[in-house]
């Protein structure tokens, strides 16, 4: 043995299969595809999205037509005990405010939810509100405005 004997660890070095050479290779006939069928053949491939004739996902979906995404409205949403930390009796909650305040980052369409505690006279101006958060302004002494932007 030499101390520059280098060679690769038994196992490494993999030899090829050959298949398709006749019986004495053991890979001979059928070659490892088995018997019969689409992908016995030479050629015999599919497609992607192929589901063995029936009717592909991608053709049974429309492609075209209505989409509401455009059309859609993003609420920015502010619960009552938010609000309350950060305005004062007798001022009024709206788009500009809450931006001035630094509740919501622009002026989009906002919706006031009922979350947390709420004892403050406030105005409200805004273009959504839900029925809890309408009824603890409205016990507080507060008034709620909807706008029509719908």
């Amino acid at each position: 043995m030499h101390d520059f004997n280098l060679h690769a660890p038994e196992g490494a070095n993999k030899r090829k299969r050959i298949v398709g050479r006749g019986q004495g290779s053991g890979r001979g006939t059928t070659a490892g595809r088995g018997n019969k069928g689409q992908k016995s053949r030479s050629g015999g491939k599919t497609y992607v999205g192929f589901e063995g004739g029936q009717m592909p996902l991608y053709r049974r979906l429309a492609h075209r037509g209505f989409s509401n995404y455009p059309f859609k409205k993003v609420y920015e949403v502010i619960n009552l005990g938010e609000i309350q930390k950060h305005f004062n009796d007798g001022e009024t909650v709206n788009n500009v405010s809450l931006v001035e305040k630094g509740l919501v980052k622009r002026a989009a369409l906002i919706k006031i939810l009922s979350d947390g505690e709420f004892t403050k006279k406030l105005n409200f101006s805004v273009d959504a509100v839900s029925a809890a958060a309408k009824d603890k302004i409205e016990k507080a002494g507060g008034t709620v405005v909807v706008s029509a932007k719908k």
